[in-house]
């Protein structure tokens, strides 16, 4: 008979055990959740309608020729993408404007044996943003974004995929400081 009550007892603590994890879990999750959006969630639609995205040339030394259509089209597809503005050619309540400033590969790091082991490029953008709602949000600012590669690979291997992903950063921190107030 004792044995019995202590494998009722044992049982009954096991199944309180489940149910206060699952509980706690169920908690924890409905508590802890969290929802991430772009979604320009601070402007305020009713004053702000439109912006105005002027292309961007590249005035940097070193030019790759898809770079200036891939970073055009990226800004302008976040904003679209991301908020309810509608876009103009000219005249816009928010514009930015620029230009691509620097496009460079330079040696990051060295192996034992003297050599380049690893190759940084980095992409800098300057920004005009310009707000005819609320000029005190006006800014100029340059934004940065870096890749490194194998320097056994050859730039002209790796340079897609390394400018898409500098260009997707770039235009993120351009977002986020025009419309997301980040």
């Amino acid at each position: 008979m004792n044995k019995d009550i202590t494998t009722i007892h044992r049982s009954m603590i096991s199944r309180h055990r489940r149910l206060f994890t699952l509980l706690t879990i169920t908690l924890l999750l409905s508590a802890c959740s969290v929802s991430y959006k772009f979604n320009g969630a601070s402007i305020d639609y009713t004053k702000t309608k439109t912006i105005q995205i002027v292309d961007f040339p590249i005035r940097a030394t070193y030019v790759w020729g898809p770079m200036g259509p891939m970073f055009n089209n990226a800004l302008r597809d976040i904003y679209s993408s991301h908020t309810k503005l509608q876009q103009v050619k000219r005249n816009g309540d928010l514009k930015i404007e620029g230009e691509i400033t620097q496009y460079q590969q330079r040696n990051k790091s060295v192996s034992s044996e003297g050599h380049s082991a690893q190759v940084e490029l980095s992409m800098t953008v300057n920004v005009r943003f310009t707000n005819n709602v609320n000029h005190a949000e006006d800014f100029e600012k340059q934004f940065t974004a870096s890749q490194y590669y194998d320097s056994n690979l050859s730039l002209n291997s790796v340079q897609d995929d390394l400018v898409q992903q500098m260009v997707k950063d770039i235009t993120e921190q351009i977002f986020n400081a025009t419309v997301a107030n980040w």
